[in-house]
């Protein structure tokens, strides 16, 4: 699943469009890396957002197309 759709369908940010430009400055990483809003995100894999000031970091522990609201914390887990 491409960054873009999986922060928005994660909810980790609202509107894909928005997590499409993190991606583009530079605040989104995956495993490390500077990633583009095209990046596949794969189960396991390391997303770094720094959003202001605050850096968090995400371990992926499932990808879906499409997910309830309440089910998609099950996606993630916040590393740090």
């Amino acid at each position: 699943m491409r960054l873009d759709k999986f922060l928005k369908v994660s909810r980790i940010i609202k509107r894909r469009t928005v997590a499409k430009e993190f991606a583009e400055h530079e605040r989104v990483l995956v495993n490390g890396r500077v990633a583009k809003p095209s990046t596949e995100v794969k189960k396991g894999d390391r997303i770094t957002v720094q959003i202001g000031n605050r850096t968090t970091v995400y371990e992926v522990l499932d990808v879906k197309e499409n997910v309830a609201a309440s089910e998609a914390k099950n996606l993630y887990r916040i590393i740090d």
